[in-house]
């Protein structure tokens, strides 16, 4: 008996699109990576009735697509099958698709029931339990660049669609540039409502071609990142339909500004308010005693909010990516934001996560810093006014892939969190990544030494 979702959503479904040929069928990986296979829509139901059996070394993959052996889910175990289910609610038309398609994401379990250590979807629901009987509200925003490929395959930001304007500009939170790109953001919108995904503010960022997507805040966290993890999707499908490339680096052109994935985090108790809310601009003292926690393990979890060799090229001084574990009220030069806004919306925004980062490993961690505060009394100090990259830090923050996998490796806190298994899986993947990325030889290789 499949205890997720009900075969009568996928039977209703196929009912209701009888054109539909193929699902995807999509499992987030620790790296953030979906992973899958497509099926006939006639094997749909029966995977709603009994599971997908699927090789647990989806899981244990690095970004490259190669076997990870030390994450415990390859050779050792002679490659063993788990058994995945559909996760109720994600089966959705692809509209950016030229064949009738869909696609539904995946949740992993062991035979036994037990659910797989590798999914991180399954850490976050621990750390969403773990507050209880608090419900944490959560909502993320995403940076992200549309690109294009000249035809000597270099990669520039993407303007123009209507004006013919080959070279992007800067247009901070101007419309300008929305307008230009009107066709590709009118079909994000037209297919994030055919998925009944909440998209709210579509804004123009910073950088030529880069722009942000903010969510709805949710009282359910799993939902809420899921619908993270399929705009990301959309996004890149469509993009691709308009022959451009959406691209959720953290830092893909040096001279402009990297591209982050801001989690928005409330709770709730049990008659439904929110329990950091007060005319106090900084919050009530749970909401200070949360900061507190996000500070304490910010450092250490620096590898989960920043995983990748290019994620610390972002964190640079008077950049809009926080340089230390500071927070403040109305300050976006800081780490943890307290937005301007009523008492009823009181919140605090985690800043410091890159668009390259898993959203159930960041929301996990998020949430776990913030018990680890409720649970303590933790004591933030005094908020930081004015420029944030001007303040003195009580604490560093790994700013290098080397130090970000030591930090993690020797995390108790991370173990907790996660779970021992996941983070022993998570750290020897970015382990074999780091390893493989150092042996490559770039072009800058050559230009700093060749002739030197």
């Amino acid at each position: 008996m499949n205890p997720h979702a009900d075969p009568a959503e996928a039977r209703d479904f196929l009912a209701a699109h009888p054109d539909i040929e193929a699902i995807e069928l999509l499992i987030t990986d620790p790296g953030g990576v979906a992973r899958g296979k497509l099926v006939a829509r006639e094997e749909l139901e029966g995977i709603y009735r009994e599971g997908r059996y699927v090789a647990g070394s989806i899981l244990g993959l690095d970004i490259t697509g190669e076997d990870v052996e030390a994450t415990g889910l390859v050779w050792s175990v002679g490659d063993a099958d788990r058994r995945c289910w559909p996760i109720p609610g994600t089966l959705k038309r692809t509209p950016w698709t030229r064949r009738p398609c869909a696609q539904v994401l995946l949740t992993m379990h062991d035979l036994d029931g037990t659910p797989t250590y590798a999914d991180p979807r399954h850490a976050l629901a621990r750390s969403i339990a773990a507050l209880a009987p608090l419900t944490p509200v959560v909502a993320a925003e995403i940076e992200f660049y549309l690109l294009t490929r000249d035809a000597d395959g270099t990669l520039r930001p993407a303007s123009g669609l209507l004006s013919g304007r080959r070279q992007a500009r800067f247009d901070s939170y101007g419309l300008g540039k929305l307008d230009d790109m009107s066709p590709v953001f009118d079909d994000i919108y037209a297919a994030a409502k055919s998925m009944d995904l909440p998209l709210r503010t579509l804004m123009s960022e910073y950088a030529p071609g880069q722009f942000e997507i903010t969510l709805l805040h949710r009282a359910d966290a799993l939902r809420a990142i899921d619908e993270a993890i399929v705009f990301k999707r959309l996004i890149r499908g469509v993009a691709l339909r308009h022959g451009l490339i959406a691209c959720f680096m953290a830092k893909p052109f040096e001279e402009q500004a990297g591209s982050g994935m801001h989690v928005h985090v409330s709770l709730q108790n049990d008659a439904g308010e929110n329990v950091f809310g007060s005319d106090d601009p900084a919050g009530t003292p749970l909401l200070r005693h949360a900061i507190g926690g996000l500070q304490k393990t910010m450092a250490e979890s620096m590898l989960i909010f920043a995983p990748n060799a290019n994620s610390y090229r972002r964190f640079r001084r008077m950049s809009y990516a926080p340089v230390a574990p500071t927070w403040g009220i109305n300050n976006r030069s800081v780490s943890l934001r307290i937005p301007a806004g009523g008492a009823a919306s009181r919140h605090v925004e985690h800043r410091v996560s890159g668009a390259d980062a898993n959203p159930y490993l960041v929301a996990a961690t998020v949430l776990a810093g913030v018990r680890v505060g409720l649970d303590g009394h933790s004591d933030p100090g005094p908020p930081i006014t004015g420029n944030g990259y001007e303040a003195t830090a009580t604490a560093t923050l790994p700013h290098d892939w080397h130090s970000a996998i030591r930090a993690a490796d020797q995390s108790q806190f991370l173990r907790n969190a996660l779970g021992a298994e996941l983070m022993q899986a998570f750290i020897a993947i970015k382990q074999q990544e780091c390893d493989k990325f150092n042996a490559k030889v770039s072009a800058a290789d050559y230009e700093w030494y060749l002739e030197n």
